[in-house]
């Protein structure tokens, strides 16, 4: 007898290893993205939200582009081969699927923040505010 887990055997380990793998070119977390923001950045942070969502909470060190407004001329100040990562309210929104999808149609590199908003404050780590200066976020 089995369980709804087991009904469907799991793909033989040669499988998982590729798509587990392949994963990672699609996306970080954020750990890794808190961890980079503390050195040089290699990426372009980019909070796909609303610009009022951005200005209540974001990310330290991201830039506010709404998925909606992710077009050619808003890239221009990057080199084509710059690094996106793109987040948005968490696991139950999709805008930074949405933005990473705009960015890779127009022939950018995109990964995607897992988790977004929602995964950074389970992490402990603190959010700026667009009217708070620098220093005293909260």
């Amino acid at each position: 007898m089995s369980s709804a887990v087991t009904a469907i055997p799991p793909a033989p380990s040669e499988v998982a290893s590729a798509h587990f793998a392949a994963a990672f070119a699609f996306e970080t977390d954020c750990w890794d993205v808190h961890d980079a923001l503390s050195r040089e950045q290699d990426f372009v942070l980019l909070d796909v939200r609303a610009p009022a969502l951005f200005a209540r909470g974001h990310v330290p060190g991201a830039l506010d582009l709404p998925q909606g407004k992710i077009v050619r001329s808003a890239l221009v100040r990057w080199p084509d081969d710059t690094v996106f990562v793109t987040y948005c309210a968490g696991p139950h929104c999709n805008g930074a699927a949405r933005g990473a999808l705009r960015l890779a149609d127009l022939g950018r590199p995109v990964k995607i923040m897992a988790g977004g908003i929602t995964g950074w404050i389970a992490e402990g780590f603190a959010l700026a505010r667009a009217d708070v200066p620098a220093g005293r976020e909260s």
